[in-house]
């Protein structure tokens, strides 16, 4: 039988951008983030990704939140068509949840 874990979150979307393109997360709270590493490290795939089902206002999607070394906690990726669907863009504060079932 699976578990469900939610958090709700707030967090300041950012850019980020390399030769390769440009892409839009969310940080993580360290606090949250560090709850999530003590559960969940063991679950942990590629680059340390875990995968999460998220929602933000009316939109849920599937997708993974990934390390980020400089904070210690974990950053989730936005797509453009939930930035679109949701008209949030960078610098926007975000309220979000995020699932992990185990």
């Amino acid at each position: 039988m699976k578990k469900s874990f939610n958090y709700k979150l707030v967090g300041k979307m950012f850019v980020w951008s390399t030769e390769a393109g440009s892409w839009h997360f969310v940080p993580i709270s360290k606090k949250v983030g560090q709850m999530i590493k003590d559960k969940f490290a063991k679950n942990s795939r590629g680059f340390g990704s875990l995968p999460v089902e998220v929602t933000i206002g009316k939109t849920v999607w599937k997708t993974s939140i990934f390390p980020e070394k400089t904070s210690g906690s974990y950053i989730l990726p936005v797509k453009a068509m939930v930035r679109k669907a949701e008209k949030i863009e960078a610098g926007d504060e975000i309220e979000f949840s995020v699932t992990i079932n185990i």
